[in-house]
């Protein structure tokens, strides 16, 4: 095993039924980009009752019809928002943890420490969480995992992990390891995966792999280090490419 390989993230995916909710961040093979990704999932009827909206910089989940909305508990948050040089990306209303926290003083791992995986037994679905802290030119990121530590959900473990950035490797942790009742909780480190120079052609690869009856929306974020431009791309399967 070569705990160094880089991975093809649409290789990695294709074929898996559900990995549920994924966060990606890294730096493309030119050097030039920083590179963050977060896509849903969904089984029931409530959760693929969703796309993503961005809105100033931040990007939501809302409901497609607002209508056919059973509990907005855990589907409706803000899944990316921006703190002076940070960009943070969650699956969950943590990402508002952070940000407050941030603007108090507060590190990432220090604000998430007040958190916990999501109360819906048997699944007890992690609250994953990445944040890219931009500076001098380039950048540094940093992921969390905060987990049930046994079946009954006792008690929370908490992992952040924080990396340089490299030109062409990323960083892909999700919520699930692939279907089942409960749900596998994804264990480990976040997978390495490698990050394409043109946004289109990472949109692309990402999208088409995740399973077609289970995936709902994806976001995609390029920031130039040298300009801070910004390219992005949002599609949605309820409603097609925005």
């Amino acid at each position: 095993m070569n705990v160094y390989e880089v991975n093809d993230i649409g290789k990695l995916i294709k074929g898996n039924p559900y990995v549920g909710r994924g966060i990606v961040i890294g730096k493309t093979e030119d050097g030039k980009n920083a590179v963050s990704a977060y896509f849903i999932m969904g089984r029931s009827a409530n959760s693929r009752n969703r796309v993503f909206a961005e809105k100033d910089g931040a990007v939501f989940t809302e409901p497609f019809d607002a209508s056919k909305v059973e509990d907005p508990t855990l589907i409706i948050y803000a899944a990316v928002r921006e703190y002076k040089n940070n960009l943070i990306v969650t699956n969950g209303d943590q990402t508002d943890t952070v940000y407050e926290g941030l603007k108090n003083g507060v590190s990432f791992s220090d604000a998430l420490s007040s958190r916990a995986f999501e109360p819906d037994a048997p699944n007890f679905t992690p609250r994953i969480s990445g944040m890219i802290t931009f500076s001098g030119g380039d950048f540094t990121y940093q992921m969390s995992i905060l987990k049930s530590v046994d079946s009954s959900g006792s008690d929370c473990a908490r992992y952040t992990f924080a990396y340089p950035s490299k030109a062409g490797l990323g960083h892909f942790i999700h919520t699930y390891i692939t279907d089942g009742n409960p749900i596998p909780t994804f264990c480990g480190e976040p997978e390495r995966v490698m990050i394409n120079d043109h946004i289109d052609a990472f949109t692309n690869n990402l999208w088409n792999a995740l399973d077609n009856d289970n995936k709902i929306s994806l976001y995609v974020r390029y920031t130039d280090l040298v300009s801070g431009a910004v390219q992005s791309r949002l599609i949605n399967k309820m409603t097609g490419e925005v």
